[in-house]
């Protein structure tokens, strides 16, 4: 596979349950375009997807047009609430020739697609056509707009293109059980925190970066003054995984009165990564939103989003100097995509008491892509 055609072919790869006998992907699923374009069926078009959220939508009649992972998926959709202030997700392309319905938000009381004429309710059910009098077996369910499954956690909305793999209370599951009795229905959006990146490597190096503590004190600084880096713990989910660690004496940290989990401790922050892609950070502040979102199979985006329940302490302790954070970050992924053209490196090894969250990871990733090669028996 390493041969002249190198770069081209994605080598299948089985991830060992056992972390003290697993490798880490090959580095051809880091740098191809066939990793790229599997983990776009396999994966984003099957799973939960960050898609906006109810700042504005609980106004009926409002809805908004989004592109779903744009160059990845690309899915043209509508967030569009009806008289009733029900929000649903649906298909923005009209069932007659393709055209978008909506290209602006706004507030509407019907949807009316502006290259022919066809009309929709705001739930995305067909209304009207003109010059149709003589078509046959029309309309049909079909001429309606599809609908998307859609979930919501406090103010975020999310949904996904195929019926997903998990239903997306048990994708969540973990999260609302642990955060039991954070005020998410005050948290509001802050626009001046949203922030986009685009960073030169693989979505996965990104995301692999993020669930390990192992590089904090080598790499954040300012971080790693914030926390005990001691007391980093990382929690395996079902579809995902927690880190947390104790805040610094004389730094902000959550709560957590007797009965509730973590009770006595002085936690600093709760990192939470859902796959494939999205990370929820809780502050004692609010709440940081992470979407990691592919490019390509050496590029990706990601967009931070901001929301707030506590202003006071923003720039305090784990949640405070995020921007500085995410540069370090950006600046050691990208060295380690270009550590992954190399010739002579192929697979690592990881360390048990510090990457089992990357070992999580890499075992959803192996199942998702390569199913049939799930044998477990490297390094045995």
């Amino acid at each position: 596979m390493r041969g002249t055609e190198r770069g081209r072919a994605l080598e299948p790869f089985d991830i060992n349950p056992d972390i003290r006998r697993a490798a880490t992907p090959p580095s051809s699923f880091y740098r191809t375009l066939e990793a790229f374009e599997r983990c776009r069926e396999n994966i984003f078009a099957r799973s939960w997807q960050y898609v906006g959220d109810t700042s504005r939508l609980s106004q009926a009649g409002w809805g908004e047009p989004v592109t779903l992972l744009p160059t990845t998926l690309d899915e043209p959709l509508l967030l569009q609430s009806d008289e009733d202030g029900r929000i649903h997700c649906l298909s923005n392309v009209c069932t007659h020739r393709a055209n978008l319905v909506v290209t602006e938000a706004g507030e509407r009381r019907a949807l009316r697609c502006g290259y022919h004429g066809r009309k929709f309710e705001l739930d995305g059910t067909f209304a009207s056509m003109p010059c149709f009098e003589e078509v046959k077996n029309f309309p049909a369910d079909t001429d309606s707009l599809p609908e998307l499954l859609l979930g919501q956690f406090g103010p975020l909305l999310f949904t996904s293109i195929q019926p997903p793999e998990v239903g997306f209370d048990d994708w969540l599951a973990p999260v609302a059980r642990r955060i039991s009795g954070l005020p998410l229905d005050a948290l509001v959006l802050d626009p001046s925190g949203t922030r986009e990146f685009d960073v030169a490597s693989s979505w996965a190096l990104y995301v692999e970066n993020y669930l390990e503590g192992f590089h904090i004190p080598f790499v954040h600084a300012g971080l790693n003054a914030a926390i005990e880096w001691e007391s980093y713990e990382t929690e395996c989910l079902p579809w995902g995984v927690l880190q947390t660690a104790e805040a610094k004496p004389d730094e902000v940290a959550f709560a957590r009165g007797p009965g509730q989990t973590d009770a006595g401790k002085r936690i600093a922050a709760y990192y939470y990564w859902l796959f494939p892609n999205l990370m929820l950070n809780f502050y004692p502040w609010g709440l940081s939103l992470n979407v990691v979102e592919p490019r390509g199979h050496q590029n990706c985006t990601v967009r931070y989003r901001v929301y707030v329940w506590d202003e006071s302490l923003r720039e305090q302790g784990a949640g405070s100097g995020l921007d500085s954070v995410e540069m370090e970050d950006e600046t050691i992924v990208e060295q380690v995509q270009r550590g992954m053209q190399s010739r002579l490196y192929s697979r690592g090894r990881l360390s048990p008491s510090q990457e089992a969250g990357c070992h999580r990871f890499h075992q959803l990733l192996a199942a998702a892509l390569h199913p049939e090669e799930q044998d477990g028996d490297e390094f045995e």
